[in-house]
């Protein structure tokens, strides 16, 4: 089997991504999941990065740039794929616009330390006639287990470029950056793999049907036919469709007599080959000291502990408890600082409305509503943001995965696949993309009752409700009391689950397959730059939305005009005054309460929002007019009712995108119900045991 043929093959199209020709350079980076990849965009891109979707799915779209030797060189983090199937919608992604948008190059993130398995894609790849770059990432780890890779062979037999980088460290990255620059001038891979002299001439057969005119351009005939033997059948758009009826009845009867000549299915004996050529590769160019094979690596011996059927549960509770006092330890102080600045700014607001004799109505707009509205919310950004960082340092260090294989029996137990802690996790930031996170399940039923349970884990917009009445009740505890909150919602989460498993969704929980990526030492640099870019998202939402709906209260909080600000006259108290009385029951019977709730169904940080803008104003601030409207349990009962209540408006309209209006509505209404029966149980048990 041969892999580079002739280094000077032409065929390249020119360089249409050279800078000079007005267009940016663009490249794509691939890989499998865990093996760098993002690290490696955010080594090359920096700050220079956005995020978005991919045109009609809904998964995050990375975009960054960085310019080099006057060049603009734009990157594309595409999802982590082991291959260029189009099994799961994050590999539909990767292989759509590899194949459909044709980048200039692209980099191949390949994990030093696991080299056969990286390299089935770069394989793919090649095969496909892209400009590829390998990049052999974490190196280091490679090292510290004795491994070394003959970059230069693998770049002789390849006939690509191969970079060492440790991206984590910067190490190799300014390489990497002059070889993507130089990629678009480089003509393209001659590569040629020789699966057999049975399936090379049936290859033959049907590349000569095809035909050299293959949509999109960049791809080659040959991959095309080789992807159509592997089963990938929908790639036959890209034949001309007057050749299509005599192209599928030929590869049927070609893959029918090779399968019988064979006794195995087609997809199984390319892939064969292609792991011989590989494995073959792996050989010629891996040295490893034969005394370190076998041999447990740190990330074995960390697991046997961190994993383990006694000590993993226990450890992984000890540190999401650890990682809630860090919040609030940390948090705290800063939050109070914060607040002090926003009291100050609306003091300077109404000193400057009587000097500057301006109407009344401009500084209440500004100091009871934008300020005391938005700035209630934004007063909790240095919790968020230590929330943010931490949640950074579970998944970067590799521990994320390991927590969902540590609580795989558990979450079996309760009618749950393993993987579905993974989206629960994520739901402790937002729920929208927790519920996107759920494709990664591959039954439907699973996948269904993941996202509708997603919504009970208590995400950062909730953590601003905690916040504001834990501090206002439980001031000695407020690291314990909000630990109970998230706890209560997994609790419901599992327990809701079963249920639904029982009558709705009956299916046998399939068992837990989950890679498990070497540990690594976070890079305190990215884990900053994550959770700025996580926080500052949470910003611009209380820029936009959080005050939009402040000033929507302001106004109906003094309509109709003549009535007190607030008062329970205005339209705004009279919405309250009439829902109030379904809350009796849970122990804050308070219009303002009832008002904060509605409201919080935009966003769940508005219900901090509206409360800052109905009495934030009065003597003592918002603070002591919540010891006016509750009681301790009371505030945890509101706090519970806040959990789990209908979700916001954007996390419902992602349930309705990934399932249907069904779906989504019976998720809505049961949620609504749960939160105000738990509510009143804790309400009316907590009464008597006060009493």
């Amino acid at each position: 089997m041969s892999g580079h043929e002739s280094p000077g093959i032409s065929g390249a199209r020119g360089v249409p991504g050279d800078g000079r020709s007005g267009r940016r350079i663009r490249i794509a980076i691939a890989g499998n999941p865990n093996s760098g990849k993002s690290t490696v965009f955010n080594a090359l891109t920096g700050a220079h990065q956005t995020v978005g979707n991919w045109p009609g799915v809904t998964v995050e779209r990375k975009e960054g740039n960085f310019e080099y030797r006057g060049h603009n060189v734009t990157v594309v983090d595409l999802p982590g794929t082991y291959s260029l199937s189009a099994c799961s919608l994050d590999e539909q992604v990767a292989h759509n616009y590899l194949v459909e948008e044709a980048p200039d190059g692209v980099v191949a993130i390949v994990d030093a330390s696991d080299l056969k398995r990286s390299l089935y894609l770069v394989e793919q790849l090649l095969e496909l006639g892209a400009r590829v770059i390998i990049d052999l990432n974490m190196s280091d780890i490679a090292r510290s287990r004795g491994i070394e890779i003959n970059a230069k062979a693998l770049s002789r037999i390849l006939g690509v470029p191969v970079v060492t980088t440790t991206a984590s460290k910067g190490s190799g990255i300014e390489e990497l950056k002059r070889l993507m620059h130089d990629l678009v001038r480089a003509p393209r891979p001659a590569f040629r793999l020789d699966y057999g002299e049975d399936l090379e001439a049936a290859i033959a057969r049907l590349t000569a049907l095809v035909g050299a005119n293959v949509a999109p351009a960049g791809i080659t005939s040959r991959w095309l036919v080789l992807r159509l033997l592997e089963g990938e059948r929908g790639e036959i758009h890209h034949v001309a469709a007057e050749k299509r009826a005599e192209l599928t009845a030929a590869l049927d009867e070609t893959v029918a007599g090779l399968e019988r000549h064979w006794g195995r299915d087609m997809g199984t004996m390319i892939a064969e080959r292609r792991f011989a050529f590989l494995s073959g590769l792996e050989r010629e160019c891996v040295r490893q000291p034969p005394e370190l094979v076998g041999r447990p690596t740190r990330s074995d011996r960390a697991d046997r502990v961190l994993t383990s059927n006694w000590l993993g549960v226990p450890i992984f509770l000890l540190m999401m408890g650890l990682a809630f006092q860090l919040v609030f330890r940390i948090g705290t102080p800063l939050a109070g600082l914060v607040d002090r600045g926003f009291a100050l700014l609306e003091r300077l607001v109404v000193a400057a409305q009587g000097a500057l004799h301006a109407p009344e109505w401009v500084s209440s707009l500004l100091a009871h509503g934008l300020i005391n509205g938005v700035g209630s919310v934004l007063v909790f950004l240095p919790n968020i943001f230590i929330l943010f960082l931490v949640i950074g340092v579970l998944e970067d260090s590799g521990y994320m995965a390991r927590a969902a294989l540590v609580m795989d029996r558990f979450m079996h137990a309760l009618g749950l696949h393993g993987k579905s802690f993974i989206p629960m996790m994520m739901g402790f930031g937002c729920c929208v993309p927790a519920i996107l996170a759920c494709r990664t399940l591959e039954s439907r039923k699973d996948r269904l009752l993941t996202i509708l349970i997603v919504p009970f884990m208590s995400c950062s917009a909730r953590l601003v409700i905690y916040t504001l009445f834990a501090a206002a009740f439980f001031p000695r505890h407020q690291g314990l009391v909000v630990f109970s909150l998230y706890l209560l919602g997994i609790l419901l989460a599992v327990l809701t689950a079963r249920i639904f498993r029982s009558f709705l969704l009956r299916e046998d929980v399939a068992p837990l397959i989950i890679e498990l990526p070497p540990y690594h030492v976070p890079v305190l640099k990215h884990l900053l730059r994550h959770a700025a870019f996580r926080s500052g998202m949470f910003v611009r939402k209380a820029g936009t939305i959080i005050a939009g709906a402040a000033v929507a209260l302001w106004a109906l909080a003094h309509l109709p005009w003549g009535v007190a600000y607030a008062s329970q006259a205005t339209v705004i108290g009279r919405v309250g005054t009439l829902l109030a009385p379904v809350f009796a029951p849970a122990g804050f019977g308070n219009w303002e309460s009832a008002v904060s709730l509605l409201a919080g169904v935009v966003a769940k940080e508005v219900v901090v929002g509206t409360l800052g803008t109905l009495c934030g104003s009065g003597p003592g601030g918002l603070t002591s007019a919540l010891h006016a409207m509750f009681t301790p349990v009371s505030a945890y009962a509101f706090m519970a009712m806040s959990l789990i209540y209908t979700p916001c408006i954007a996390t419902i309209a992602a349930i309705r995108r990934e399932t249907n209006w069904r779906w989504a509505a019976l998720s809505a209404g049961y949620s609504l119900v749960l939160g105000w029966l738990v509510a009143v149980m804790i309400y009316q048990l907590g009464r008597l045991v006060v009493h």
